[in-house]
């Protein structure tokens, strides 16, 4: 992250770099899980990054009606927890392996979560 960047900025200018990274981290693990959440009226399909040393949060959602969002969190000076949320673009969307987004469009419409290898989007 640059110097000077806000996580906002980071969020909003630059998420293709955040979907990136999330993409890479699921990549290289033994495992990765896609949960299933829902809070209110919305449903969507989840996979999650944590950078503990940094006490943040990065994932990935899509949503029941296609849409998919970067959720960034991270605990400001307060210790509050803070969630910001980017709709992607389709050009953001593009750099989520197809094999990941078929996944998780499974997750959403079976309102089940799975567990599956990370050499999984490799194949």
């Amino acid at each position: 992250m640059a110097n000077n960047m806000t996580y906002e900025e980071l969020v909003k200018k630059h998420p293709g770099s955040l979907v990136e990274k999330i993409v890479t981290e699921v990549v290289n693990k033994d495992a990765f899980e896609v949960h299933f959440e829902d809070e209110d009226d919305e449903q969507w399909a989840v996979i999650k990054v944590h950078v503990y040393e940094e006490d943040k949060e990065m994932a990935l959602r899509l949503l029941s009606d296609d849409r998919w969002i970067l959720q960034f969190g991270y605990y400001d000076d307060e210790d509050e927890f803070i969630e910001l949320l980017q709709p992607l673009t389709q050009l953001e969307i593009d750099l989520i392996p197809k094999g990941l987004q078929k996944v998780m469009r499974k997750v959403v419409a079976s309102e089940e979560g799975l567990r599956l290898p990370g050499n999984f989007l490799s194949r």
